[in-house]
């Protein structure tokens, strides 16, 4: 439950438009509802801001039904992440507002539009065509969140002129999110260029000795850019959330 849903219930309740039994029966999981195979937080968009996201890998598609159908009474939007397309089909299929990314492997379901809550744009770049998908998860999680955001895809080190032609965009982001595999280099680039805060994202891609990201992991933790924070392996939600909280400040 977020704050706007909070105060029009006790409005209503003031005004008389609503009994106190009907408040406190919407009110009576206000902290957590417990669903045997999960207690849902829905205290969480009033601490936070933002609801409790459902991880989608390794839980059935019945569990992520089940989450959303208790959810969707109290929340504006939910998003799971972390969802393959099966699972996606039986979620999609029970609510038919919902939105699978096929991409971002994310579904998307909205009562209505999510107001822009940032203070400026986000800009994702990506270095290689194939870090694309964490990028992309990044984006579509900042967007979900009320942001305004941006993306550059494959403008990597290996033809460093091409990131340049984006200087402009580059300069005036509020918060820069930067996915690279391979050797990670991206992130300290990027981040000697601006005076802004940059999320860097390591992925799996690339060879034997890239580790699945292990190699851009460190050498992104080890960026002598010191406006670089860095987020684990793959983690396009984790960057795409820090990146918006950081933009509502």
């Amino acid at each position: 439950m977020d704050m706007a849903s909070l105060h029009q219930i006790l409005g209503n309740v003031a005004k008389g438009k609503m009994s106190v039994e009907d408040a406190s029966q919407k009110l009576r999981h206000l902290s957590f509802e417990d669903i045997d195979y999960a207690h849902i937080d829905h205290h969480r968009s009033l601490r936070k801001g933002f609801p409790e996201v459902i991880f989608g890998q390794g839980k059935t598609a019945d569990q992520i039904i089940g989450i959303m159908e208790k959810m969707q009474v109290q929340e504006q939007v939910v998003l799971v992440t972390r969802i393959d397309v099966k699972q996606a089909d039986r979620v999609v299929e029970c609510f038919p507002d919902a939105v699978y990314h096929k991409e971002e492997k994310m579904v998307v379901w909205k009562k209505h539009d999510v107001a822009n809550q940032g203070k400026g744009t986000i800009l994702v770049i990506s270095a290689g065509t194939s870090d694309i998908p964490v990028a992309k998860e990044a984006y579509l999680t900042a967007s979900v969140m009320g942001n305004q955001v941006a993306s550059i895809f494959d403008v990597g080190v290996a033809g460093i002129h091409r990131l340049f032609n984006h200087r402009e965009m580059i300069a005036t982001a509020s918060v820069l999110v930067v996915v690279a595999g391979m050797e990670g280099a991206l992130p300290s680039v990027v981040a000697g260029m601006v005076s802004r805060p940059v999320i860097a994202v390591p992925t799996s891609v690339g060879y034997g000795a890239s580790l699945n990201g292990l190699t851009a992991l460190f050498a992104m933790l080890n960026s002598c850019s010191s406006n670089v924070a860095v987020v684990n392996i793959d983690n396009g939600f984790g960057a795409g959330y820090m990146a918006s909280i950081i933009n509502r400040l």
